[in-house]
C-alpha cells in the first residue's frame, strides 16, 4: 500500500495558543494510519504563527486529505486548515 505526505498549514484560534500543545492534540487525534512526521512554526505578522505539518497518510484514502483536514480542523485552538502540497513516497 502507498503512502503519500501531506504539507499542511494549521492556523490556530489566537496568538495565545500554545503551538506545542496543538502539535500534540492534532497528534493523538489522528488515527492509526496517519503519523504526524515531522512539524514546525510559520511566523505570519505581529506574533501570529502557524504551524506547518508533515503527515503520512495512505494513499488510497477515499476523499483524498478531506477526512485529514476534517480531523485537524476538529482539534481544540485549529482556527482554519490549508494544504500545502501532496507527494506521493
Amino acid at each position: 500500500m502507498a503512502r503519500v505526505a501531506v504539507a499542511i498549514r494549521v492556523f490556530p484560534s489566537s496568538v495565545d495558543v500554545n503551538l506545542e500543545e496543538l502539535v500534540k492534540r492534532i497528534e493523538s487525534s489522528l488515527p492509526p494510519q496517519y503519523s504526524l512526521v515531522r512539524f514546525g512554526e510559520v511566523p505570519i505578522a505581529f506574533g501570529y504563527k502557524a504551524l506547518r505539518l508533515v503527515i503520512t497518510m495512505p494513499e488510497e484514502t477515499e476523499g483524498g486529505t478531506e477526512e485529514l483536514e476534517a480531523l485537524i480542523r476538529g482539534v481544540e485552538g485549529v482556527d482554519e486548515v490549508e494544504v500545502e502540497v501532496v507527494h506521493r513516497i
